[in-house]
């Protein structure tokens, strides 16, 4: 980040946010025929300033620009509640996602992700969660009887050092089951995928075998193996065994040969772990596998700190576009994080920023870097 700047903290926040990326956006979409005054890149501000404080109506949104400093940010010196509506169902949800996946390609080069690929094998962690919607409100999100729900299915890019951070989302019904994504979030023959047995497969196993994808996944107890070797172990590892195996019975069995690791998690709990990687040693593959938890921790972080517990709008777009509002502003920390070679958390640099968003941008950049402010 720039050592002076006369942007305020939150403008110098929101700068990764390429104008000429959404100038694109907005001439492919043509977004801003036929508007008067709530234009794209002021609409965009809105929300992610929104997200960021966690307001949590379109109401609410309208008055914070009560602030001057707001509507100077913004150039909106006010908007109705369903002016603001309106938009947020108009927009395509693909304007707010190639955003994101801008974001995300600049966090690839900062954290230098191609380079590590040339190197070693990057971890990509994938899960999903589901996020509880008004069955009155939004039928279009069928899931039970009583209540409606969509299912954010979610790659993360693993690192070390507490940096992880999203690099490919799909949003469906939350009925969908999780195995018909995998297919989807699965793409890069450099990476080590870990997931968990939500997307238990075995023809998807075998066709990510066949192509040369790694992963590594649960098992469930009752899963029909049949030992084909069994490795030894050294005396200090924390695996209880560790074999070769084909998978599935006589009828329905999966065409390779995989490696089952038995472990035993914090809680005493006996884990079975199937990968179709052999070059690792047994406690390096259980480690791989206990980096998972990093994903439950984002879902965590979102849904704590992040407005995608009530949702302003109730059509299928308007829910998609506020969750992807939600991860813009995750991508927006991890970048204020790594270009300042911060040690402060995601919170921490969030509560930073709240704390006085029209401050100096200098000063929050010293503050969230840990260096004396003069």
């Amino acid at each position: 980040m720039d050592k002076f700047t006369r942007k305020t903290s939150f403008e110098q926040w929101l700068s990764p946010i390429s104008s000429t990326k959404l100038e694109e956006l907005v001439e492919a979409y043509q977004l801003n025929y036929y508007t008067k005054k709530l234009y794209i890149a002021s609409f965009l501000k809105l929300l992610v300033f929104a997200q960021l404080n966690e307001t949590e109506s379109l109401r609410a949104v309208s008055d914070t620009l009560f602030s001057d400093d707001l509507q100077k940010a913004t150039e909106l010196e006010s908007i109705s509640f369903s002016q603001l509506g309106r938009r947020l169902n108009q927009v395509p949800t693909e304007v707010f996602q190639q955003v994101f996946l801008d974001l995300v390609a600049q966090i690839h080069k900062k954290t230098h992700f191609e380079k590590r690929r040339k190197m070693t094998t990057p971890l990509k962690i994938i899960d999903s969660s589901t996020l509880p919607l008004n069955l009155n409100n939004h039928k279009w999100a069928e899931f039970r009887k009583t209540k409606s729900g969509i299912k954010l299915h979610l790659r993360l890019v693993y690192l070390e050092k507490g940096c992880s951070y999203p690099d490919k989302a799909v949003l469906t019904n939350a009925i969908e089951h999780d195995r018909g994504q995998l297919e989807v979030l699965v793409d890069d023959k450099e990476c080590m995928y870990v997931f968990d047995r939500g997307y238990l497969d075995y023809k998807q196993f075998d066709r990510m075998t066949d192509d040369g994808y790694f992963f590594v996944s649960r098992l469930r107890k009752n899963a029909v193996t049949h030992q084909i070797e069994k490795f030894h172990l050294p005396k200090n590892s924390t695996v209880l065994s560790d074999e070769m195996i084909s998978l599935g019975t006589a009828q329905s069995r999966a065409g390779n040969e995989f490696r089952l690791l038995k472990v035993m998690d914090s809680k005493g709990n006996e884990l079975h772990l199937i990968t179709n990687r052999f070059d690792l040693n047994a406690d390096e593959l259980a480690e791989l596998y206990k980096s998972r938890w990093a994903i439950e921790l984002f879902f965590k972080w979102m849904k704590q700190h992040l407005n995608i517990k009530k949702f302003y709008g109730q059509s299928e777009q308007a829910v998609h576009n506020q969750v992807y509002i939600a991860m813009i502003v995750y991508c927006l920390n991890v970048l204020a994080q790594l270009g300042t070679n911060s040690s402060r958390t995601y919170l921490q640099i969030s509560r930073l920023l709240k704390a006085a968003p029209w401050k100096s941008a200098h000063i929050w950049i010293r503050k969230i870097a840990g260096r004396a402010v003069p």
